[in-house]
């Protein structure tokens, strides 16, 4: 192959006969219920219900995930006017809520959840506090106010690139649970030598202590000497699996950035240790997306405007 030259891209085989999977709609909810099921175990009807439940408030209130809401109400951390909440509790604005020492309150109704997009650069962690002391991504942002950013996925020590940061629980859920498949896109600069069989296998499949690990899409994107870079895409995001996978095939990772998340690339302009805020237009965009990711039509990239509306921002001095 000649120098500066790209290979064929490489694409996960499709099964011949792939059964396809029905249409869901992202709001329902499917309930099995049997001969023992008690009437009031089953499902209401909004009249005879009252307020929202109280672990989809917090989610939405930025305090985290639906799920991680229901282990803190399980654990007692909550409480309701000034009573221990449970599962399946309903509130209204009415309501005091509690989350430990924290006061929730409730946002304005069609109020939009902010968004941030962060450069990260290699020597941060995705954590809010680490024994080792190490500088953590959260000390780069602004106030979240009466709110709590989450991370919308995570990148390790040594990988930079785009991290998103939103106040929803709700949005975080959806771009980061394994059954929405939502894409990751990363520049990978690989030590070592590929050949055809190595690259068809990471797209076909590798056994990896945690189970099988694949690319959607592997392409060479050209190099020098023994170090050669490449564009991959994911649609999981479990613990170094891209440097896991090129390890199988005896390759070393030298250098890894994400570039796009879902329907967020990480703008050009963007420098290392920067951030900027999602406009209210992108942020309706990116809601309306994640409520069905998977259709055509609502593919548009963000952020939507080629150059900065206002400058980003850095919170501490360039390095």
């Amino acid at each position: 192959m000649k120098p500066g030259a790209r290979r064929t891209p490489f694409r996960n085989p499709k099964p011949k006969s792939a059964p396809k999977r029905p249409h869901r709609d992202a709001t329902a909810v499917e309930v099995e219920v049997d001969a023992a099921t008690p009437a009031e175990a089953l499902p209401q009807s909004p009249a005879d219900v009252r307020g929202d439940k109280i672990h989809k408030v917090l989610a939405q209130a930025g305090f985290g995930s639906r799920r991680a809401m229901e282990e803190r109400i399980r654990a007692g951390e909550v409480t309701v006017n000034g009573k221990v909440a449970g599962i399946g509790d309903r509130v209204t604005p009415a309501d005091r809520i509690k989350v430990g020492d924290r006061i929730v309150r409730w946002a304005p109704e069609g109020q939009l959840p902010r968004v941030l997009l962060y450069h990260k650069p290699e020597g941060e962690i995705v954590s809010n506090d680490d024994p080792q002391g190490r500088p953590t991504v959260f000390a780069k942002l602004p106030p979240a106010r009466d709110a709590k950013w989450l991370a919308i996925g995570r990148l390790d020590f040594n990988t930079s690139g785009l991290l998103i940061f939103t106040t929803s629980g709700d949005l975080a859920n959806r771009m980061m649970h394994p059954r929405f498949e939502v894409e990751r896109e990363y520049a990978v600069r690989v030590l070592g030598e590929t050949t055809p069989e190595r690259l068809e296998a990471l797209c076909t499949g590798v056994q990896l202590e945690d189970g099988i690990a694949r690319f959607e899409f592997l392409q060479e994107e050209g190099g020098e000497g023994a170090n050669r870079w490449f564009r991959v895409l994911l649609r999981e995001g479990r613990n170094r699996v891209v440097r896991r996978l090129f390890e199988s095939q005896g390759l070393t990772v030298s250098r890894l950035m994400r570039v796009r998340f879902g329907i967020v690339t990480l703008p050009p302009w963007l420098k290392r240790g920067q951030f900027i805020a999602l406009s209210s237009a992108d942020v309706e965009r990116l809601l309306a997306w994640s409520a069905a990711p998977a259709q055509p039509e609502l593919q548009i990239m963000l952020p939507s405007a080629t150059e900065p509306r206002s400058r980003p921002r850095r919170s501490s001095p360039p390095r």
